[in-house]
């Protein structure tokens, strides 16, 4: 089987407010693409492993310019659905310092959110796939968007597929009439590799680290903290072979930490700690860090501490890049790794 990873979800119109702007300033947007698991496809492909995205687009130009753009990063668009009326949206507002950014959704009744769960035969989709990745957003959605995450999850665990999990908690999507919880509880027990960042469990699950408020990190986030939460999730969810935290400490808008933790039910794994200073775009960030992951953990199977590492220091460059996608190679991220913090000119 080959090594493709198969990814599921929704990618939006992303307008961006330009040069720290607030939107009720600015009279012109910045157009690009946004979606976690378009996202984590075109980090992939941007290190060689094969991807497949599965989305529904309308039949309009920016959906056309949408698909261009994905394919121009070698993602596989060959599933993609078109039908709909319309493309989600994302208005984003860029902060700084003590003024955080701001992301606005325009996104219901979009085309992937009107999907009909029979639009997909997964049996085929997953036909030459190693890997399935999808996120919490798609079933916040719709009814119907987590039928379809639903139906994927089981032919993936039908055919021996991995099936990891970003829980991707977003409080104001989950508006059908049911709760996070009940919804993705289902859905988490069938993933084998599981991703939150530091509050993603205790939204989700009730389960969160003794005193600790993200609001108050100051910047300082301690790792071992998080090893009791790995532990109840691996309890609660049995099937799970890794649990992985992304952990951000926010100095400000402007100033992070970074770093990660991984659990594999016998050893919790720290990363290194990165200080991120002039942060140009942390929307991302987590898919960033996914990609990466799901690289390391195909290319150095036996290593888990090395493919964490590769995953949080993928995601901090990704800091340094404008728009969703994390635009960086594999030599980079290796770079990074063994030391390469300088900046200066590379020739």
């Amino acid at each position: 089987m080959m090594n493709k990873v198969v990814t599921f979800g929704e990618i939006m119109l992303r307008l961006g407010a330009p040069d720290y702007l607030r939107l009720v300033q600015s009279h012109q947007l910045d157009v690009s693409f946004a979606g976690a698991e378009a996202n984590v496809a075109v980090s992939l492909s941007n290190y060689g492993i094969p991807t497949d995205y599965i989305t529904c687009l309308p039949q309009n130009p920016m959906a056309e310019k949408c698909l261009r753009e994905l394919r121009s990063y070698q993602v596989g668009t060959s599933h993609v659905q078109r039908g709909g009326k319309r493309m989600g949206i994302l208005f984003l507002e860029t902060g700084s310092n003590a003024r955080p950014s701001q992301v606005y959704y325009d996104r219901d009744y979009s085309a992937f959110a009107t999907m009909s769960p029979n639009q997909l035969d997964w049996k085929e989709i997953l036909g030459d796939t190693r890997w399935l990745h999808w996120t919490g957003i798609t079933p916040a959605l719709s009814e119907n968007a987590a039928q379809m995450c639903r139906q994927a999850i089981a032919t993936a665990n039908e055919m021996g597929v991995t099936v990891s999990c970003d829980i991707n908690y977003r409080d104001n999507l989950w508006n059908y009439g049911k709760t996070a919880t009940e919804v993705m509880s289902e859905l988490v027990a069938k993933s084998d590799v599981i991703l939150g960042n530091e509050e993603d469990c205790e939204k989700v699950f009730g389960i969160k680290p003794l005193g600790f408020d993200a609001e108050q990190t100051k910047g300082q986030v301690e790792q071992t903290s998080f090893a009791s939460v790995c532990k109840q999730m691996m309890g609660r969810f049995p099937r799970c072979k890794k649990m992985v935290v992304t952990l951000r400490g926010s100095i400000n808008a402007n100033q992070n930490t970074w770093s990660g933790v991984l659990y594999d039910g016998r050893t919790f794994m720290q990363s290194r700690s990165y200080l991120i200073t002039d942060i140009v775009d942390r929307v991302g960030g987590g898919d960033s860090f996914m990609g990466g992951l799901i690289y390391g953990l195909l290319t150095y199977p036996d290593n888990d501490q090395k493919a964490l590492e590769f995953a949080v220091a993928a995601s901090c460059l990704k800091h340094s890049i404008k728009g969703d996608y994390n635009q960086v190679t594999v030599k980079e991220v290796e770079s990074l790794m063994a030391g390469s913090v300088s900046g200066r000119v590379k020739r």
